[in-house]
């Protein structure tokens, strides 16, 4: 690449291309810090603050505050005033910079309408947010003016908002040739995501390289990035080799971050193949197949397929072993059932992929792998893992059932992932929820079949199919209202609750087939661990049986199994004085209460048996742990709090 003439001093009318050059060539080894260069703070100067909105009256966006500016806080986490905080103040800076931007585009002299770009944003004081929202969609009549602009204010802007509208158009416009300078500009923290949006459409393995460079901090993995970064590609691929692929060292954004910047699918089709690096592949596309994300990371990994045929074609090569075992169904479980089933395959070849493995998997020698638990628990991972080999390897082996419109299908992950189960529901042979939903995993089978959310009746109602991982109050949740009508269920008015509606219209089943495929559903235990069995045993009876709480003034929560100790069965429960007696107090005192039941070996049904026999007998207050409410309801009720 090459520079624009350097300046003796940096000065806030040099450009910010220039002062990333300068910051990169002055650090130690060519290498910048783990989270990319701080802007100096005379790259922000003061904008004058005016108003956002059109002709609404909104108030002005504030300019940054020194303090944020000596902080070298990022444009992403300094407020843009008002329109940080504000959906109506963001739309209305939104639409600002789409009015003043959208003349400038196509003037045919790229230096004048820089300048005018400057001159614009300076006295507007838009902010970079609103500014890149945009750009995203602003009308381009004259694509060359526009690139060409793009391409002025990159390589010459001074000002962070300018030089955002010029990523932002290059992320539209953009070919090979301006890869070096985003790239360099990439390394100012506050340009990383932008940066890394407009690359990942010209160039992933550079994106994905300054993603990684910007994102990871340390350990081992820090290693494998400063490898790529001063391109010692050798040490990159050993450092490939040693890096921990597992959920507590790496997750599904890393994985496929790590994949693109190693160009993996090349690495992969190499012959003859390294077993360790096959395996290094498959671990990688198992976590990126995670729904636990706010997008499935295998469906952005543009060389999945490629990657899946190159390990499974080289599965011959891996000697059985219990981690290796795991991994080949885990492979098979999603290609099963999974996300990837949205992957752009050749007609029947995942299939074929499929029956691959399900046939290594049938040989004696890996049939083996799950004939014995290791012995005593004390490796509980190990154990936890081959377990779950034993109960998930005959439903794969039993090869493909044939079903209708609806197949349901009860999956727990590897349980290396401490994941709950979830009830994966494919439509027309298709996943539902990672193709219209992909914010998070579908309902578990405790919700959407042990309660019979997914059971049609005459009277509609609303189920909740899916729910965003970080919560459905952060990015919203899938609901659909099902129904009967005659001989048909019928599928009908989804929603989103934060987002656009799914493109899914009416759908009818036949209501034979249906009740059919929920019943099998429901009757499939083959994802069921004893902790899991005895929550659902316990819930069950508390359903029959509910005043063996309410006697002691206590509603149910929730029962399930314990994140930290899955052999663990937990009872949540919530303590409203008056409750037995029909007069609880809405605004009085209430606690909640936690029983954790851990594994004493004993069979499911005799562990539930005796949770619901002491629930009969004592008061669980007594013997439950307080973990909710407040100290001072607790104080009033006579509980220690924790």
């Amino acid at each position: 690449m090459s520079a624009p003439e350097e300046r003796e001093t940096l000065t806030p009318r040099t450009s910010l291309y220039d002062q990333a050059l300068r910051l990169l060539h002055a650090a130690p080894d060519g290498r910048p810090p783990g989270r990319g260069f701080a802007l100096p703070d005379a790259a922000r100067p003061e904008r004058t603050p005016k108003s956002d909105a059109p002709e609404n009256g909104t108030p002005g966006t504030p300019g940054r505050s020194s303090a944020a500016s000596s902080a070298g806080g990022s444009a992403e986490s300094s407020a843009d005033g008002f329109a940080e905080n504000s959906v109506a103040g963001f739309a209305a800076s939104k639409e600002t910079a789409r009015r003043l931007l959208a003349p400038l585009l196509t003037d045919p002299d790229a230096e004048r309408a820089a300048e005018r770009v400057h001159r614009a944003l300076r006295e507007q004081g838009t902010g970079e947010r609103p500014v890149r929202a945009a750009v995203a969609h602003l009308p381009l009549e004259d694509r060359t003016a526009a690139l060409a602009l793009a391409r002025r204010l990159v390589r010459h802007g001074t000002s962070v908002a300018a030089v955002s509208v010029g990523i932002g158009l290059l992320a539209r416009l953009g070919a090979p040739e301006d890869v070096p300078y985003l790239r360099v500009l990439g390394l100012l923290r506050d340009f990383l995501s932008p940066v890394v949006q407009a690359l990942d459409g010209l160039d992933r393995p550079a994106a994905a390289r300054l993603w990684l460079g910007g994102r990871v901090r340390k350990g081992e993995l820090r290693a494998l990035v400063d490898a790529l970064t001063g391109q010692d590609e050798p040490a990159a691929r050993r450092r490939l080799l040693e890096v921990p692929v597992t959920p507590r060292d790496m997750g599904p954004t890393q994985a496929r971050r790590v994949a693109e910047a190693m160009l993996l699918a090349d690495l992969v089709r190499t012959d003859p193949v390294d077993p360790r690096l096959l395996e290094r592949a498959g671990h990688l596309l198992v976590m990126m197949a995670s729904t636990y994300d706010s997008q499935v990371e295998l469906l952005a990994y543009e060389d999945a397929v490629a990657v899946y045929e190159a390990v499974i074609a080289g599965a011959a090569r891996l000697t059985p072993d219990p981690g290796r075992g795991v991994l080949l169904l885990s492979l098979a479980l999603e290609l099963r059932s999974g996300p990837s089933l949205l992957l752009p395959w050749p007609p029947g070849r995942r299939e074929a992929l499929l029956e691959t493995l399900r046939s290594r998997l049938s040989a004696p020698e890996w049939a083996a792998v799950g004939a014995h638990l290791p012995s005593g628990r004390q490796e509980a991972d190990e154990y936890r893992r081959v377990r779950w080999y034993r109960q998930t390897l005959p439903r794969l082996l039993a090869g493909p059932a044939p079903y209708g419109r609806l197949r349901v299908e009860p999956t727990l992950r590897d349980p290396a992932y401490r994941q709950s189960p979830e009830t994966r529901l494919l439509l027309d042979g298709l996943p539902l929820v990672p193709a219209h939903f992909g914010k998070g995993p579908a309902g578990t089978p405790a919700h959407l079949l042990d309660r019979g959310a997914l059971r049609a009746t005459a009277e509609p109602h609303e189920v909740r199919l899916a729910e965003a991982w970080c919560t459905e109050g952060c990015c919203g949740a899938l609901y659909v209202t099902i129904r009967r009508d005659g001989d048909e269920v019928v599928w009908s008015d989804w929603r989103q609750s934060l987002g656009n509606p799914p493109r899914l219209g009416t759908e009818r089943f036949d209501a034979a087939a249906y009740d059919a495929e929920i019943e099998r559903a429901a009757a499939d235990r083959a994802w069921e661990w004893p902790a899991a069995a005895t929550a659902r045993l316990v819930e069950e009876g508390l359903r029959e049986r509910p005043a063996l709480l309410t006697r002691w003034d206590l509603r149910q929560d929730w029962t399930g199994t314990d994140h930290h100790d899955p052999e663990a069965t937990t009872l949540a429960f919530t303590y409203w004085p008056g409750l037995a007696e029909g007069r609880r107090d809405r605004t009085g005192p209430w606690l909640q209460f936690v029983w954790h039941l851990p594994d004493d070996g004993a069979p499911p049904e005799d562990r539930a048996a005796a949770a619901l026999h002491r629930l009969a007998t004592e008061d669980p207050k007594e013997y439950a742990q307080v973990r909710g409410g407040s100290a001072e309801h607790a104080r009033a009720l006579g509980y220690p709090w924790p």
